[in-house]
């Protein structure tokens, strides 16, 4: 096996193993493991055509001292029972969670990128309706699933500023819709302008709120967060996916002497913000060097050296250290896979 790990893109790359199991008759089956890369749905399943799906994206990461770590396992387990209540789907109990995502690991240990490339295994547990519906109804069959993959940084330039597009012909999610839920409907809605976005230059766009399009939203697949007057400030919304690096990013923000400001942001305070980013378990944080408002044209210029602002690099650093073993684990993130 020849990976060149320093140049891995944020994509599918095949490994060798990945598990599954089954809710059939009231209850969840064990744990099969597979080589296969295909799954057989009926042609009726409500995951084709209700939207019963629902998937997380965390990751595991070797650290120099050769132990793998899974970062907050728990927290994309509580997140995937929330989805699945969300839409009605038959929630994944916590210890089939887990045995699923560390037996992927195990299985695939030569895929983890080793320690320093900036690479990481990404493990991507999947929920299904599989059961067959025609009326508008829950499935009363689900299919739970984790693969993994190896993969580089999600942005291209990696921790270095980006330019994102503000969009408002286009939303996210509704207030009062799945928002909240990491369902699938929610990226297919955020296609569209994603791919505009793309081709006039962007790495990304930030959504505004769909009700009043004042308000801060999403930031592509991430959260957003500005840095000033010595405050962590990010969007609060209920159109929002609640970002587990970002809920990391704030305990680490307080463990700094940060305050820490979850409310609505307006667009125009956009011009007082020190540092802005985007963040998420893909990307962790990317720096945006620059925020341009597609309907007013107006600019908002950030990192004027080139560089991620101090208080970014600070963040990054530490949840990344983290994250490989580099830095005190104090608040008990990580488990190691043995």
């Amino acid at each position: 096996m020849n990976i060149d790990w320093k140049n891995l893109p944020f994509g599918y790359f095949k490994t060798k193993y990945n598990v599954r199991a089954w809710y059939r008759d009231g209850q969840w089956g064990e744990l099969e493991v597979t080589e296969s890369e295909e799954i057989t749905l009926h042609m009726a399943a409500t995951s084709l055509h209700y939207g019963q799906e629902a998937f997380e994206g965390m990751k595991a990461f070797a650290g120099k001292d050769g132990k793998v770590r899974i970062f907050r396992w728990e927290e994309n387990c509580k997140r995937l029972q929330l989805s699945a209540r969300g839409i009605l789907m038959q929630e994944v109990p916590d210890e089939l969670f887990k045995e699923a995502i560390t037996k992927v690991v195990q299985l695939n240990r030569e895929f983890v990128p080793p320690h320093g490339h900036g690479s990481a295994f990404y493990l991507r547990p999947l929920l299904l309706g599989t059961g067959a519906q025609v009326g508008i109804q829950p499935a009363k069959e689900y299919l739970f699933m984790v693969f993994g993959t190896p993969v580089g940084p999600y942005f291209r330039e990696g921790f270095n500023p980006v330019s994102i597009q503000i969009v408002r012909d286009y939303d996210r999610a509704a207030p009062l819709g799945t928002g909240t839920y990491k369902v699938g409907g929610n990226y297919a809605a955020s296609l569209n302008a994603m791919k505009r976005g793309k081709e006039e230059g962007f790495s990304s766009v930030l959504f505004l709120d769909a009700k009043e399009k004042k308000y801060i939203d999403e930031c592509g697949p991430a959260n957003f967060f500005g840095i000033k007057n010595n405050t962590y400030v990010t969007p609060e919304s209920s159109s929002i996916l609640a970002s587990i690096t970002n809920k990391s990013l704030v305990t680490l923000a307080e463990d700094m002497g940060l305050k820490v400001e979850r409310r609505r942001v307006p667009v125009e305070e956009l011009e007082t913000f020190e540092e802005v980013g985007a963040c998420g378990t893909a990307a962790v944080i990317s720096p945006i060097g620059k925020i341009v408002d597609r309907d007013t044209g107006k600019i908002y210029s950030y990192c004027k050296d080139g560089k991620a602002g101090p208080v970014s690099q600070k963040l990054y650093k530490t949840l990344t250290g983290i994250q490989c073993g580099e830095v005190e684990d104090k608040h008990g993130w990580n488990m190691i896979i043995e």
